[in-house]
Parts: structure tokens; sequence; C-alpha cells
């Protein structure tokens, strides 16, 4: 019996996900991002559960390099490209696909020899203005890729929607013009979408999609959860009850004694904390599972236990499981009542909770 906090992670619900992305968009082919860890999942893990898609997107040359080194064999996007000519020559010697977004990634292609072979992405700003080079410099930077001897033609497309779960925000339709305006007598495959884009916007649906956050059986919008999207959560993040005591009326719990009983109550401790990724910022009356049932977090969270109301649950002994998030407690809503978003919460588990896998 695990005593501390671990998380389950539902392999069988990756596949599952990967089922549900394609009815979405079934003309599309899919580039599943897994960077930062699979969001927190395991890269490797994840990639060898999505070895149906068509290629994996990571942020950083390492994770590139560490995908191939385990054999995965699929193209790999890398979403941050490259800073200098030793890091291209690793993009060449691995096989990895850099996305060149400024012109002076240009300008360190054009200094390969033709002997030299490297598929690339161009990545145009739209409208987020954070990578991708802007309108006024695509044609060029386009047209000097042309020329370089070294890059495989045709040369694919991308850019970055920055509000896609915003469904009434006029800035996705602005990209989309832009992206559309920008290529109008290219004749190249192209990517736009990420989950909420591909989910919300029929325009984005292009020949590539970028899930990433629906892989994991996340909703990308706020006021939704990823059972609304047909989606089911892969992690579920779990400890055990390690103490219950009875308090009075009155008494107040944890630091800076936030938290003052209004009634005779039975507290419950939890071992999970924000040492092992639980939201420090996580309020009281936040959901948690206790053996299937529903009890509220009490004060403030600490680095290694969490404080439960257990009042409501006479039967509840120590050592019964508590879930934090995953199957019976989306994932969106304890990111609400902690002020951030599933995506944080994923990526902040620590390397001290130990992943089960489970395929169910």
């Amino acid at each position: 019996m695990l005593l501390s906090a671990y998380a389950e992670l539902d392999l069988a619900a990756v596949p599952h996900n990967l089922a549900r992305i394609r009815a979405v968009a079934p003309n599309a082919k899919i580039m599943a991002v897994i960077k930062a860890n699979a969001y927190g999942h395991g890269l490797i893990r994840i990639a060898k559960a999505l070895s149906g898609v068509d290629a994996f997107a990571v942020a950083r040359l390492g994770e590139g390099i560490t995908l191939r080194e385990a054999g995965i064999r699929q193209r790999i996007a890398v979403l941050q490209g490259f800073i200098d000519r030793e890091e291209l020559e690793l993009h060449i010697r691995f096989g990895l696909e850099p996305v060149i977004h400024s012109p002076f990634h240009v300008e360190i292609v054009e200094g390969l020899s033709s002997a030299e072979f490297l598929s690339v992405w161009l990545k145009l700003d739209t409208g987020m203005h954070r990578l991708g080079v802007l309108p006024e410099e695509f044609t060029s930077c386009y047209a000097r890729l042309q020329r370089c001897p070294a890059v495989r033609q045709p040369i694919p497309m991308m850019t970055h929607l920055a509000n896609a779960d915003a469904l009434q925000d006029l800035i996705t339709a602005k990209q989309l013009d832009c992206f559309k305006s920008a290529l109008h007598n290219i004749r190249t495959e192209c990517s736009i979408a990420n989950s909420a884009g591909f989910l919300a916007w029929d325009a984005a649906r292009v020949e590539w999609i970028r899930p990433g956050i629906a892989l994991y059986g996340v909703s990308p919008f706020s006021d939704r959860t990823g059972l609304d999207e047909g989606l089911q959560p892969v992690m579920t993040f779990r400890s055990r009850l390690i103490s219950i005591k009875n308090l009075k009326a009155g008494d107040a719990v944890g630091y800076g004694g936030d938290w003052i009983c209004p009634r005779p109550t039975r507290l419950g401790i939890a071992s999970v904390g924000y040492g092992d990724g639980y939201p420090r910022h996580a309020r009281s009356g936040t959901p948690v599972l206790v053996r299937g049932q529903r009890v509220c977090l009490v004060g403030r969270v600490s680095m290694d236990m969490i404080s439960l109301d257990l009042t409501d649950c006479p039967d509840v002994r120590v050592g019964d499981e508590v879930t934090l998030w995953g199957k019976g407690l989306p994932i969106e809503e304890i990111a609400r009542h902690a002020s951030t978003i599933p995506y944080a919460l994923l990526c902040g588990i620590t390397p001290r909770v130990k992943m089960v896998e489970r395929w169910e």
C-alpha cells in the first residue's frame, strides 16, 4: 500500500483521447505535443502510448534527442529551434525538425553545405508575438530557405493561436486571416491548431493539428472539463489519510490558523502537499475525494500534508484513499479553486511522486 502521494497513469486513456481527437479532425495529420515531460506524464511513456501519431512536437532540443535515443522514429518538431550552428548540427544528426522562427535562424541554415539535409518548419507570427517571423519578414525568409540546398522542399508552415480558448474573442479570426493572406499563393502543408484550436475553430483544422492538453484528457476551455469533450483523464493524483482527530468548535487549523472549526470537527490529514505538486494556493473548500466521497480542504496547504474536514464522513479511516484530481474529480475544477490552470498542475508534479502505470 502506498501511503504517500502517487500518480496513477491510465495509459488506456491515451489512445482513447487520440481516437476522439481523430474523430474531431479526421482529415488532419496529428503532431502530438509531448513537451515538458509530456505535461508531467513522462516523455518516453507517453510517446510509446502514442505510437500511432504522425509526428511529435517538443519544446527543446534535449527532449528530441531523448526521444531518438529511446527509439522513437516518428518525425519530431522542435518548437524552440536552435540558437547556434552546434545545435543545428545536432538537429541534423538526430533527424529532428527545427522550427524556424527568426531571420537569424535562416542565416545559420544558409551556412549549411549541400551535403547536409535538414527538414524545417517555418513559423509565422500572426499575432501572438512570441515566436515566429513577422509578416513583413515572411516572404524574404521563405524565399531564402527555398534557395538553401540543404533544406528539404516543400517547407511546411505553422503558426500558434493566442486566444483559441476564448470563443468570442476576435483575435483568433484575425490570426487565421493573417496566416491565409501570407500563404495565399504557397502550396504546402500547414499547422495552426492547438487543442482549443481544433476543437473550436473549423478553419484551424488544416493538414496538421498539434493537440497537447487534450491528449491527457483535459479540456483547454476554462468552463468545461475533459469529460465534456469526450476525453478521459490520464493522470489521477492520489494519496492516503495518515491521521484523523476530533477538534472543538473554535479550534484553528494549520499554519497561520487561517481556518477555524465552525463546529465540532473530524479532521483528517492526507500525505500530500506542495512538495508533491499539490497547489499551495488551493483555497479552503477545494474538493477532495476520500473513499469516493467529496470533502473539503481546510486551512493552508503544507509542504507534505493537507487538512480535510471529514465531519460528514464518519466511516472514513486512516489509510483510506484520497483523490486530489483525476477520475471522479476533474482537474479543471481543482485549478479553478487554486486560481491556476490544469497545465500548471500537471507539469508541477514533483519527482518524489511515484508514477504507477495502469492499463484499464
